[in-house]
């Protein structure tokens, strides 16, 4: 099993997702060149409208397209969402003032509830914490006795 990365920010033009559009909640087909693509591999692709998020996806099934030879489409899992709606905020340490603009997607049913809790968690991701109403960013984490 090999993991391939086909984020948009690698930029490279042999080795690049054409499509990657859901079938069903959870399940997807994908698009691409290059990469030796087989079954049991992970994608990680960019989620659209975002520049830094990306999921990962397990691939079932692969074919390999002859011609344009290096193209394949296959089906995979990942992710059972209705409808993504991703949103830009940010947030400034408490402690140094420093500011952080990230991204991050909320399930669009779950509605504006689901927001807070969805930021938290990216922040989090990026080695933030936001506990209490309050925002500290590593470097403050670590220098924290």
């Amino acid at each position: 099993m090999a993991e391939h990365d086909f984020r948009y920010n690698l930029l490279n033009p042999e080795h690049t997702l054409t499509e990657c559009r859901a079938l069903a909640p959870g399940r997807y087909q994908v698009t691409g060149n290059g990469g030796s693509m087989h079954s049991g591999d992970s994608l990680l692709v960019t989620l659209k409208g975002s520049r830094e998020l990306s999921m990962r996806l397990e691939v079932e099934k692969v074919r390999h397209l002859i011609n344009p030879p290096g193209q394949w489409v296959a089906v995979a899992k990942g992710p059972v969402f209705g409808e993504l709606a991703i949103f830009k905020w940010q947030v400034k340490c408490d402690d140094c003032g420093a500011q952080l603009d990230f991204e991050f997607a909320v399930d669009a049913a779950l509605g504006k509830k689901a927001q807070a809790p969805a930021a938290a968690a990216r922040i989090n991701e990026l080695g933030w914490r936001s506990q209490n109403g309050r925002q500290q960013c590593p470097q403050c984490r670590k220098d924290a006795p």
